[in-house]
């Protein structure tokens, strides 16, 4: 009697750690399905056939280990190189077309003719990852597009090694009293960006001062004021950063070339920046190598 009892006692006892008793059904039931969630975004089950409309959003969904998930890019994703790059475009979206490579999720960083509403309407799922204000938006959108794809993890790593990476940037980079100045080149005829964008704070971490700051001091141009030739003379930066080479092929020769240039310190001192105008426009995981450009300029500044 005492080995029945004992091994009923037993019996019973594992049944109540694993939850298992006769009278629960309870371990019948199917576990609860997973869901991939962020940014609004909802899926019941892993995107695999992801279109990509953001060249940032694409480069984020490659660096994370998404890139076999993703069917088409608009043309202007240009990296990775191996990205399915189509014909869809970012800028002019069009729903139907977008509908055609049947997508169970649409990554993209602006709303051009309303194109989340058209999309959702059409029971297609839609991330929409805006431009960066500061590096956080960078690393929310990285986190954000890992929980949706169920590469979650690969996201964090990013996340931390980038952000690791340009905290030693910064920390090895000389301190100034003085602030060295720059302008920063979106295109030939002087548009280019203050201190309050996203890439103005790049530089700001490292303590220069940006010329541009006067041309948009009310914030009237949203960051992105076109500067007239003789204050950007008259300013005299010490560094000039091309984020122009590409689509407009300037060089520190086409800059000496400019009228009344040639005296400027940036010039003299051999201190023309190119920049590669892709790394320079997105806010994706390569925003690392752009800060590397600035802390590597950042020792060159005249005394």
């Amino acid at each position: 009697m005492r080995i029945r009892m004992g091994a009923a006692f037993a019996v019973a006892f594992t049944l109540a750690l694993t939850g298992c008793a006769s009278t629960d059904d309870d371990g019948n039931k199917p576990a609860p399905a997973e869901t991939y969630s962020a940014g609004g975004v909802t899926l019941d089950k892993r995107p695999e056939k992801i279109v990509s409309l953001s060249p940032s959003g694409t480069e984020m969904l490659f660096a994370i280990g998404a890139g076999k998930q993703v069917t088409a890019v608009d043309d202007q994703s240009t990296y990775p190189p191996d990205a399915p790059k189509s014909n869809l475009s970012g800028f002019q979206p069009n729903a139907e077309a977008i509908a055609a490579k049947q997508p169970d999720l649409v990554v993209i960083s602006n709303d051009i003719n309303k194109i989340k509403d058209q999309l959702t309407a059409l029971k297609i799922p839609v991330y929409l990852g805006t431009a960066a204000v500061t590096l956080d938006d960078t690393y929310k959108q990285i986190e954000d597009l890992g929980a949706l794809t169920g590469h979650r993890d690969e996201a964090a790593d990013l996340v931390i090694r980038t952000k690791n990476e340009i905290t030693k940037l910064v920390a090895d980079a000389p301190k100034r009293a003085d602030k060295p100045t720059y302008y920063y080149e979106l295109d030939p005829t002087f548009y280019t960006v203050t201190s309050k964008t996203y890439v103005g704070s790049l530089f700001a971490m490292f303590g220069l001062a940006n010329v541009a700051d006067a041309a948009d001091a009310d914030g009237s141009k949203g960051g992105y004021p076109q500067m007239a030739a003789e204050a950007l003379i008259a300013a005299n930066p010490d560094f000039v950063f091309l984020a122009d080479t590409k689509c407009c092929q300037q060089s520190l020769e086409t800059v000496k070339g400019r009228p009344g240039w040639a005296n400027i310190s940036a010039v003299t001192g051999n201190r023309v920046i190119p920049l590669d105008d892709d790394i320079a426009s997105r806010w994706g995981p390569r925003v690392v190598d752009l800060v590397r450009v600035i802390a590597g300029a950042v020792p060159r500044a005249p005394a």
